[in-house]
């Protein structure tokens, strides 16, 4: 039985429908005004998604086994490598192609130029992987043998936070060193929307680094934390102030937390010049704006 509007329905839609069209030229209207937040083009710039579905895959080659696609009714690690190799290898080249354009060292490349660079970069970074794997492991080992709830390394590889903050950190990083833009900190802020850890892709991290919990942590760019390091949640390691906005661009604005340091929930170290002696541990809530000697305890 076919449904008929009454004339009032008729009415009321006819208005709404005004209504939008005179909002949608409004808004129309508002894109001509150059601000930054205007969309530049549909395809020139990377795109979250893509780089996401990268981190994904990326895993699947740091810990075979364990991110593997379920589409496959037979999976081998080492034969799926190849296919995944070149996967990614095609799908992150073509963002650093598209994150190149805004590089200032690319500024007056050309086409051809750009994408030499984007190929480039992309074989450093996949050629980084064993290194990035050696570094895992360590974090790995830190989380299971620091954190005596964890039932198996299989379950903190599933399901601790702490590691996959720290993994993505770690393939971030890497294309942070090449200078790639906007990529890393993509993959980065992906690990801290799923986390809640926030740790920048610029900043420095040992060997054996351990996240326990680890939400509301926050890492500064230019933080420097050495091997054997455990962080609680809540720590902040963060910049003394930011007033100076983009003048302190590639300036230190963050601590260096030297080997075998335990800082616990809640702790702010702050500052460029702040340093955290070796084997030093810092209590909860702590405010530190200058440097502890090792061997330190914070309470």
């Amino acid at each position: 039985m076919a449904n008929y509007l009454t004339e009032n329905e008729v009415d009321m839609k006819r208005k709404i429908e005004d209504k939008v069209q005179e909002i949608i030229g409004l808004i129309q209207e508002d894109y001509d005004g150059n601000k930054d937040i205007d969309k530049i083009g549909v395809y020139d710039k990377p795109d979250k998604a893509a780089v996401i579905e990268i981190v994904k895959k990326l895993f699947q080659i740091v810990y075979p086994g364990y991110f593997m696609d379920r589409s496959y009714k037979v999976y081998s690690a080492k034969n799926s490598l190849a296919v995944l190799m070149e996967d990614v290898f095609y799908r992150l080249n073509q963002q650093i192609e598209l994150a190149l354009r805004f590089d200032e060292r690319f500024e007056n490349a050309s086409r051809t130029e750009i994408e030499d660079a984007a190929e480039d970069f992309t074989e450093k970074f996949l050629a980084k992987i064993p290194q990035i794997r050696e570094y895992v492991e360590t974090d790995l080992e830190a989380e299971f043998d620091g954190d005596p709830a964890a039932g198996s390394k299989v379950e903190i590889i599933l399901a601790y936070p702490g590691l996959m903050a720290s993994t993505v950190n770690r393939l971030a990083h890497e294309l942070y060193l090449l200078g790639i833009p906007l990529i890393p900190r993509l993959m980065t802020e992906y690990a801290h929307t799923e986390t809640g850890i926030d740790i920048h892709p610029g900043a420095t991290i040992g060997k054996y680094f351990f996240i326990d919990h680890g939400t509301g942590i926050v890492v500064g760019e230019t933080t420097v934390i050495g091997e054997h390091v455990k962080l609680y949640q809540g720590v902040t390691l963060g910049a003394l102030s930011t007033r100076g906005g983009q003048s302190l661009k590639n300036k230190r604005r963050h601590p260096t937390i030297e080997d075998n340091v335990v800082i616990y929930s809640g702790a702010s170290i702050l500052g460029g010049d702040t340093i955290i002696g070796h084997d030093s541990v810092i209590g909860g809530n702590a405010f530190i704006t200058s440097s502890v000697p090792a061997g330190t305890r914070v309470k």
